[in-house]
């Protein structure tokens, strides 16, 4: 992958207009601070481990696991370990772009193949100072700051690799917040989503008749199942694809799948064939997806059947 300019950095707060999005002043972010020494204790490395609350990322810091006990296991390195070997071992020039880091597991994991500049976002404040946390006790120079997901166009440039692990399913308006990460793609997107339904695909036709009601019970035929209250326990597992949805939902979305090394983890780049090279959010923000011109709404009524 050719080498691209690293996004450009803003030198203060005033090039966002966000009252999201913020910068914190530590490593990028958290320069000026310094590392928690090798020597440091491990009794007391574990004390602060311990007072940083409940860890979704579990990490190995120094030899210390922050989710030991974890529901999932070594998550989430029992996925990484599956996903590594479809990225480059050296990321020397990179840019990375982690959308909900979490505890920063996989901005880690980037910068220690060598990217020039990894950003980790996330809304949540416990996790990003773990992910601070967790950088500098590593003595790993990565920038995290507070920004949704709905406001990545605050963020300036694009990324060689834009993360979007682990937050599809947790958002009320899951296209939206894909559409806008798509925008943020200078290289490649890691997309990963949980999965419920069928694991079985299969071709579609692009259009079928509105009367056409058959292939809806059809359990290949892609489809989100909407969660109203909680589901394991959680109540921003909004929308949960079957694997035909998140793989059409991707294409739609204007990328191609060029690897798929897990079953919930695809490796996309951008189709260079998309119309005008427009994104379709900013068709569907312009109001330009409208019906084939002499088409009527419900559909033709001879439409593949």
């Amino acid at each position: 992958m050719a080498k691209k300019k690293l996004p450009r950095l803003p030198s203060d707060r005033s090039e966002f207009s966000s009252k999201t999005c913020s910068w914190f002043k530590t490593d990028m972010s958290m320069l000026g601070q310094t590392p928690i020494p090798e020597s440091a204790d491990q009794g007391e490395l574990a004390r602060q481990i311990r007072e940083m609350g409940e860890w979704f990322h579990n990490l190995n810091l120094r030899g210390i696991s922050t989710a030991p006990n974890h529901f999932l296991g070594d998550f989430p390195n029992i996925k990484w370990k599956k996903i590594c070997g479809a990225i480059p071992a050296r990321l020397e020039g990179a840019s990375v772009l982690d959308i909900g880091c979490n505890g920063g597991f996989y901005s880690i994991e980037f910068k220690r193949r060598g990217a020039d500049y990894v950003l980790g976002i996330d809304i949540d404040e416990k996790y990003l100072n773990q992910a601070r946390f967790a950088a500098r006790t590593l003595n790993l120079d990565i920038d995290f700051r507070k920004c949704s997901v709905y406001e990545l166009d605050s963020i300036p440039g694009q990324f060689d690799y834009v993360v979007f692990m682990g937050v599809f399913y947790h958002l009320r308006y899951p296209l939206l917040g894909l559409d806008l990460a798509v925008k943020k793609v200078g290289g490649r997107l890691i997309f990963q989503t949980m999965l419920r339904g069928t694991e079985e695909t299969k071709s579609w036709a692009e259009d079928y008749a509105f009367w056409r009601k058959d292939i809806f019970l059809d359990p290949t035929f892609p489809a989100m199942y909407f969660i109203e209250r909680k589901y394991s326990g959680d109540p921003t597992n909004w929308w949960i694809p079957n694997c035909s949805a998140a793989e059409s939902i991707l294409r739609s979305a204007g990328l191609k799948v060029v690897s798929h090394p897990e079953e919930e983890t695809w490796i996309c780049e951008l189709k260079p064939s998309r119309t005008d090279r427009r994104y379709v959010v900013d068709q569907e923000f312009a109001g330009e997806l409208i019906p084939d011109e002499g088409e009527p709404h419900g559909g033709s009524s001879d439409a593949v059947e």
